[in-house]
């Protein structure tokens, strides 16, 4: 039996359409059911959402389903906690207690019927029935000049379309501290460049809930939001795999590895697709172009990384530089044994970062 039924006309982008098989009781299944399985068959029988919820989608996994409660930027229909565990605790008791104070209606299925409604993805026992989080248009950013702070970063996707790959994404802009994500739209000139992923419950599920509390819009003209932010003062700094062919030998656009990139003022980082990379445009749009270099020489075919993978590497030698970034005399001070002395300001020195200046190393040694 199916929990969610396509009502009305609504779509269930999560699973498709599935059959609704509803039964009144336990007569309907020839048995006669007490205790917890009563319980389950009338959980079971909830009435169906109305035609007014409009269209729906399925939530999957604890954190995507908890964040999602605490942001409070979707409508929850319902909340589909697995049965025959015993007990609730943790986060899953945190999850209830929220459904509660909200007036959810919490259902407790087995695990194969949420085995069935989510396409046997690892949904860790909860789900929950949610409308779509769409990402805001770019005119929503709202106002942020370069004098505000120096050390502001965009995160700019064009054309990211696996959705796991841009869940990833997600998960490290936000672990990182980036401030907002712009994702491309169609293009209405281009007809055929496909738009970016939209913001789904896979996506969701691979940034670990991420994306459920991260500001994230959306252009469709990416060039010329990137041409007005660098009118604006911001440095547009595209990405490139290791330099070959599809940079042009006479291009204006200097490239450099990502280790000796100085942030000293607000950037934008932009990403390109999976296959195809940066479309010419936006590439032309970009004041810089940032590389990975690779450690040993590569065999054709494998001298790019994952989209994912980059971006880690990318912010991570980017944010690094901010004032108050873990650095790490901090890391090791941290995970020093309590019973042994502290370090003291004598010891081994910190590396320096090669894109960092002695006086800005010691901001963020005495920042940190």
């Amino acid at each position: 039996m199916a929990l969610l039924s396509a009502v009305g006309g609504a779509t269930w982008r999560c699973s498709g359409r599935l059959p609704a098989r509803h039964f009144s009781g336990a007569a309907r299944r020839g048995e006669r059911p007490g205790g917890e399985e009563l319980s389950r068959l009338l959980l079971d029988d909830l009435a169906p959402t109305p035609r007014s919820a409009g269209r729906l989608e399925l939530l999957f996994g604890l954190s995507p389903c908890l964040l999602a409660l605490r942001a409070a930027r979707r409508r929850v229909a319902r909340l589909l906690l697995q049965a025959g565990r015993s007990g609730l605790q943790g986060e899953r008791a945190e999850l209830l207690r929220a459904a509660e104070a909200r007036d959810i209606p919490v259902l407790r299925p087995r695990r194969q019927k949420l085995d069935a409604l989510c396409r046997s993805q690892v949904h860790q026992g909860v789900c929950m029935e949610v409308s779509p989080l769409k990402p805001r248009p770019w005119t929503e950013v709202g106002e942020a000049k370069p004098g505000d702070d120096p050390q502001q970063l965009w995160l700019v996707l064009e054309r990211i379309q696996d959705p796991r790959n841009f869940g990833a994404v997600l998960r490290s802009a936000h672990f990182l501290g980036v401030d907002k994500v712009i994702t491309s739209g169609r293009n209405r000139i281009l007809t055929l460049n496909p738009r970016g992923c939209p913001l789904t419950p896979v996506v969701s599920k691979a940034s670990a809930g991420a994306m459920e509390v991260m500001d994230v819009f959306s252009t469709d003209d990416l060039a010329g939001f990137l041409q007005a932010k660098a009118r604006e003062g911001w440095l547009v700094a595209g990405t490139v795999g290791c330099p070959g062919p599809e940079i042009s030998p006479s291009s204006e656009i200097p490239i450099t590895s990502c280790l000796e990139f100085l942030w000293d003022r607000p950037t934008l980082l932009v990403l390109g697709n999976e296959g195809s990379g940066l479309s010419l445009a936006v590439q032309a749009s970009c004041q810089l172009l940032l590389t990975i270099l690779p450690g040993r020489q590569l065999p054709p075919g494998l001298e790019s990384l994952n989209v994912s993978v980059a971006a880690g590497i990318l912010l991570h030698s980017i944010c690094s530089q901010r004032k108050g970034f873990p650095v790490e005399g901090t890391r090791e001070h941290l995970l020093q044994d309590p019973r042994e002395p502290s370090a003291t300001s004598e010891g081994p020195g910190v590396a320096r970062h090669p894109g960092l200046s002695s006086g800005s190393e010691q901001e963020r040694q005495n920042g940190s």
